[in-house]
Parts: structure tokens; C-alpha cells; sequence
């Protein structure tokens, strides 16, 4: 049984994502230079052949494409490239942040206010804000109070946030989303 073959970081060559060179076991293949110019349809020896008189690899990038699509490049310098623009795409996406606010029915209105300047201090950072009102034993009971306390917080806040979710019960708690206001 022959031995495995691994690559320089000591993985199965095999896991790799695209096949290359000899493990391309088709017949023909349509070949794409390394300019990006497509060549035309080749037996997969001749495809070999040009990639080593050239100094690249073979790499399949279409496999499923009647016939496969192979490109002539290095291997190497291609993972690196992918690789890096994959990060490049992670770094501009927007992370957004939820944060959030917990109070109770019973809560006082100048602690509520406390809650009002915390989550209006977030809104303004461009964090979105998730406002909780948590029910305990028979407060539950009187809902129409966290329905006031977050119709109150919404019209605090209006000036910099704009009401993604209304207040809507999960469970033990009624919860309101809030976003900010794109200046």
C-alpha cells in the first residue's frame, strides 16, 4: 500500500479543496491560462504538460463543469491570495453590537431614566439595544405596566433610535429592540 502524501503543514494532500496536477483524473479539461485567457479544451496529459513547460500548476476549479475547468497557476500563491482576500472581505464587514438593558415593572422612574441615558449612550456608539422588562411571580400578571415602562423608553430615545422590534412577550419577559438612527 503506497504511503500518504502530505503536504508541508503535514495534512493528506487529498483534503485538500481543489485537486491539482496528477490527482486530476479526467480525460479532458478545459484550460484557463494564468492571464485568466481561456485556451480551449485539452487532453488532461497536454493540460499537464503545458502547466510544467509554463512552471505551474494544474488546478481544477470547476470539477463539476462539463468538461472540469482547470487553471494553469501556483498552487501555493493562489491559496495565499484566496486567503488573504477572505480576511480582507472579514475585516469590512460590520460587526454589530447588541447590548442590552434589563429592568423590572416595579422599577423607579428616575432608575428608569438611569436606563434611558445608558441605552441612549449605546445608541449613539451605533449599537443596537435590546430592552428587557423581566416578570417575577405575579407581576406577570400585569403586563399593561412593561407595555407603559417601553412606550416610554421609546419615546425618550426617538430622537436616536428607531423601534426595530415592539414590545412583544418571550417567556417570563417582554422585550422591545431598538436601533439608531443613521445620521
Amino acid at each position: 500500500m503506497p504511503a500518504r502524501q502530505e503536504n508541508c503543514r503535514g495534512r493528506n494532500i487529498s483534503s485538500r479543496e481543489h485537486r491539482i496536477n496528477n490527482e486530476i483524473r479526467v480525460r479532458e479539461v478545459r484550460l484557463i491560462d494564468e492571464t485568466g485567457k481561456q485556451l480551449g479544451i485539452f487532453p488532461t496529459r497536454e493540460a499537464l504538460r503545458i502547466a510544467e513547460e509554463r512552471g505551474y500548476d494544474l488546478v481544477e476549479m470547476a470539477p463539476q463543469a462539463e468538461p472540469p475547468v482547470c487553471r494553469l497557476a501556483d498552487y501555493g500563491k493562489f491559496i495565499y491570495e484566496r486567503n488573504k482576500r477572505q480576511r480582507e472581505a472579514r475585516k469590512a464587514q460590520k460587526q454589530v453590537d447588541v447590548k442590552e438593558i434589563r429592568f423590572r415593572p416595579k422599577t423607579a422612574d428616575h432608575d428608569l431614566n438611569t436606563k434611558i441615558n445608558q441605552a441612549r449612550k449605546f445608541l449613539n456608539e451605533g449599537a443596537t439595544v435590546r430592552i428587557r422588562v423581566r416578570f417575577r411571580g405575579r407581576e406577570i400578571t400585569h403586563k399593561e405596566i412593561a407595555v407603559e415602562q417601553l412606550t416610554y423608553v421609546a419615546q425618550q430615545l426617538q430622537d436616536v433610535a428607531s423601534v426595530d422590534k415592539t414590545p412583544a412577550m418571550e417567556g417570563r419577559t417582554m422585550l422591545m429592540v431598538l436601533t439608531p438612527v443613521s445620521k
